[in-house]
């Protein structure tokens, strides 16, 4: 009963603090920009904060609604995603040459956020009505391949690798937890490289970017600047930091210092200790995350808490193996400590769908009408069909006398 209760303890104490880490250091890395540009410093924390409570009312909302109907939400939600991905190509004002944002009076919403959690509820759904998980290339296409494939061609439209990169690697910890042959992923893997390595070829700033994480002193002044300002910040931190608030790179020397780069910020300002603590805080939430998917005896709810762990978890591999010059940049934002709002509510949103699993995917199996008869009877109800029927049959007579028991 105890360890039961203590992932989601862990949860929700990982998450709160990591939310209220990323505002102290939104604060810190905007602040200064700011004061210098005769801006308010506080501009970039008040958003965040904002969206940080918005995303805090989504959490509580989705831990208590029951996480057993997203499946008859789930079509519903990857047509929206689907046809707002679209949209956004068209009515979306570019930002730095992409089209990835559609404003909402002050606020701006990122379709492809969305999308990234409708996939995986509705893969989780697909995959839990199947007596056995996809065997083949071929049964693995159909749908959700297409479907995957779809949306990475939108995401790549706008253009967002990081985006694609991120719902790829959630996918594939859904496919994996689900049952599918290692040697099925290996395949799909494998054409999935060769994807992304048309992809990366096919647009000149994907490969300078591609070329300058092999070599980023090629070129120190343009493809390699960030991820050389990034590597300064690191080492001018030192194992302790140079102090909260007290870091220079974020003085209009390293580029998206509040987004993708804040990780950077975080090892300037509290050095090797700061850093390994927030990677420390992302293992607790994978652990506690992974957990809750084994304790659920609904098939539906341990892929999709499988699913949702690999969506944030993922997600942060991704954003710190890039920071630290171990992959390339992709543009990935760090769950929960990253600016922007439309990331920080659908992950918020993905933890309290966890919750809610962990509350109520451990306590009974969900019968699933596919793996029943043709007449959609489940299993268990056929069980106690068959035992009420046992309990209730006459005895048996031989020779005009009742048969002993």
């Amino acid at each position: 009963m105890k360890r039961a209760k203590l992932e989601p303890q862990i949860l929700v104490l990982v998450t709160l603090g990591l939310v209220a880490f990323g505002l102290v250091m939104v604060y810190s890395a905007t602040s200064a920009a700011a004061a210098l540009g005769d801006g308010d410093p506080s501009y970039y924390l008040k958003r965040q904060g904002i969206y940080a409570l918005a995303g805090l009312c989504v959490l509580v909302v989705a831990s208590r609604f029951d996480f057993h109907d997203l499946r008859a939400l789930a079509p519903g939600l990857v047509l929206v995603s689907l046809a707002l991905c679209a949209a956004v190509l068209v009515v979306a004002d570019p930002v730095n040459g992409a089209r990835r944002w559609i404003s909402l009076g002050p606020a701006a919403f990122q379709p492809s956020e969305l999308a990234k959690l409708a996939l995986c509820i509705w893969a989780a759904g697909w995959l839990a009505r199947r007596k056995r998980p996809p065997q083949t290339l071929v049964e693995l296409w159909r749908p959700i391949g297409a479907l995957t494939l779809l949306f990475c061609a939108l995401f790549l439209l706008e253009p967002d690798l990081g985006t694609t990169i991120s719902l790829v690697v959630m996918l594939g910890a859904l496919l994996l937890v689900s049952g599918v042959p290692l040697g099925t992923l290996a395949g799909a893997g494998t054409l999935v490289a060769l994807a992304g390595a048309v992809a990366i070829w096919s647009a000149d700033y994907r490969k300078a970017r591609f070329l300058s994480f092999l070599d980023p002193w090629a070129d120190p002044d343009h493809t390699g600047f960030q991820i050389i300002q990034a590597q300064i910040a690191f080492g001018s931190g030192g194992f302790l930091g140079t102090g909260l608030g007290e870091g220079v790179q974020k003085v209009n020397y390293l580029p998206e210092a509040r987004t993708d780069m804040i990780l950077a910020i975080v090892g300037e300002e509290l050095g090797l200790l700061g850093t390994a603590g927030v990677i420390v805080a992302y293992a607790l939430f994978a652990w506690a995350g992974l957990r809750i998917a084994l304790a659920a005896r609904d098939p539906f709810g341990k892929r999709l808490a499988a699913g949702l762990t690999a969506l944030v978890c993922g997600q942060a591999a991704v954003n710190v193996a890039a920071v630290l010059g171990l992959a390339p940049l992709t543009g990935i934002p760090l769950p929960f400590l990253s600016y922007g709002g439309s990331n920080l509510v659908v992950q918020l949103a993905a933890v309290g769908i966890l919750l809610n699993i962990a509350g109520s995917g451990a306590r009974a199996r969900a019968p699933v009408p596919d793996r029943g008869r043709r007449d959609g009877r489940s299993r268990p109800a056929r069980a106690r069909r068959r035992g009420s029927a046992a309990r209730t049959r006459r005895p048996r007579h031989v020779g005009g006398v009742a048969g002993a028991r």
